[in-house]
């Protein structure tokens, strides 16, 4: 079973051959049977020319022929003289169908009562000046012969008799069954060797077959490092290709899908984590309330004013897992229209300076860009722009700047740059990450969540946004999105 393939490809293959040499054989043996019966034919046919052209020239030169052609015994000794060096049975017919004399086979044949009935058609058709060929006379001679009949002239050129060579096809019969003979003999080699070059071909060609089998298989059990290893330019190298690119992105799939679980279960452990802060602290202070604990008002109020805090930190984190989980829903659809970003980056600006002015950064916008009309929605565009200038921000020195540059090349280009202490290489790869955040002072009370929204929205609105960085000399957060189709 597990070599079917095999077998049937090496049944076919005897079959084919095998048909092929029965067609082949067929076809020669008629065509070889043909081609040496027209040869001996011809071969006859001289042999008799030349018998007839020299009993013309002793019909012309003795004389003595007697009713046209005469039955002197030389002319008949000259006859049995060419049967014998022929080895060939002669015979000479007048137009009555009369023998003068026969030859080495039936020397005794004078009468037409023995001849066949063909004979009358042949010396006919002889003494109308044609040479004419027949197997009838078979039955007279007992033996299978070649008759060949050739007409004699005389010196006025008219037919005076005829000339019947007769020749045993008994050689030619024999020749054909040597030659089929071999024939057949050299297409059995021929056709074991070539059995065995199938069997060699087609383990050649299920080889690939049955490691491509092994390949899915392994796939299928979840191997997805798996590998053909088949070079071939042809159907099977092609399909042996296609076998490793399946394998090559089912590997990828299962590496995402392990990173897309792994990220699953840091985002619950996250959202557990950052839950249970604000909720332990709320709910802490209402005990101690409700238990009497704090009664001095100074604490309570204080004890207000913390579990406020805590709730705005709560309300601030489930506002921001919605907006995430929005955007990266696609059938939440943004209220996109034409709109000019510069007009959002100088809202945006204009939301964060209350901000910046409280740890004394300063916000320069510098805009170069010639038209700034793209296609958007305004209100999350502007969300984007104030969490990354937010971030600058928290992360910029005391007094320090933040730098807001609008530019226009092919896209439109926002950057963003602070002069902070800079994110480091090895947190930089990850801080688009839900929940990511860096090891900072600065980033304590950072739910991380705020850069992963900014990307959905740049990936919403097919827009690129990337950051660059170096510890110690800031960061920067470059946008770039195409302009609007005028």
């Amino acid at each position: 079973m597990k070599n079917r393939i095999v077998y049937k490809l090496i049944a076919y293959f005897a079959a084919a051959l095998l048909i092929f040499a029965i067609v082949i054989s067929g076809i020669f043996f008629s065509l070889f049977r043909s081609h040496t019966i027209e040869l001996h034919k011809e071969e006859l046919r001289q042999r008799a020319v030349k018998i007839a052209e020299t009993l013309s020239s002793l019909g012309s030169n003795g004389a003595g022929m007697g009713m046209g052609m005469g039955r002197g015994m030389g002319y008949g000794a000259y006859v049995r003289f060419l049967s014998d060096i022929a080895m060939s049975d002669v015979w000479i017919v007048d137009e009555n169908l009369d023998i003068l004399k026969g030859g080495m086979m039936r020397p005794d044949v004078n009468t037409t009562d023995e001849l066949p009935a063909d004979a009358g058609r042949i010396v006919a058709e002889v003494f109308d000046g044609n040479t004419e060929f027949s197997e009838s006379f078979s039955s007279v001679l007992q033996t299978p012969t070649l008759t060949v009949g050739t007409p004699i002239k005389g010196q006025d050129g008219a037919v005076i008799g005829a000339v019947l060579l007769h020749a045993p096809v008994q050689g030619i019969d024999l020749a054909i069954s040597k030659g089929f003979t071999l024939l057949i003999i050299s297409m059995g080699i021929a056709l074991l060797i070539a059995i065995l070059l199938s069997i060699g071909f087609s383990i050649t060609f299920t080889r690939p077959l049955k490691q491509m089998n092994t390949a899915a298989l392994r796939l299928a059990s979840g191997d997805y490092t798996v590998k053909t290893d088949i070079r071939q330019r042809d159907e099977i190298g092609m399909l042996a290709g296609n076998l490793d690119i399946l394998s090559e992105r089912l590997n990828q799939s299962a590496r995402e899908s392990e990173r897309m679980e792994q990220m699953r279960r840091d985002f619950v452990a996250n959202v557990s984590h950052e839950l249970k802060t604000p909720i332990t602290v709320i709910r802490g202070s209402l005990e101690a309330l409700r238990d009497g604990v704090v009664v001095d008002e100074g604490q309570v109020r204080e004890y207000y004013e913390q579990m406020l805090s805590e709730s705005k930190n709560l309300q601030r984190l489930v506002g921001d897992l919605l907006d995430l989980s929005r955007l990266q829903n696609m059938d939440f659809h943004l209220e996109m229209g034409k709109i000019s970003l510069c007009d959002v980056v100088s809202d945006a600006v204009r939301g964060a300076k209350s901000l910046a002015q409280q740890k004394g950064v300063a916000l320069v916008l510098q805009n170069n860009a010639e038209g700034c009309t793209v296609w958007g929605d305004y209100g999350r565009l502007r969300q984007m722009i104030l969490i990354i200038v937010d971030n600058a921000i928290k992360f910029s020195p005391p007094n320090g700047e933040v730098d807001i540059t609008l530019s226009e090349n092919e896209d439109i280009t926002l950057s963003i740059r602070d002069e902070g202490k800079g994110i480091p290489q090895k947190d930089l790869p990850y801080i688009f990450d839900r929940f990511y955040k860096t090891k900072s002072p600065e980033n304590e009370t950072g739910t991380g969540l705020g850069l992963p929204i900014a990307k959905e929205i740049a990936n919403r609105h097919d827009a690129a946004l990337a950051a660059y960085s170096e510890e110690g000399r800031g960061s920067e957060f470059v946008l770039t999105i195409r302009p609007y189709a005028r």
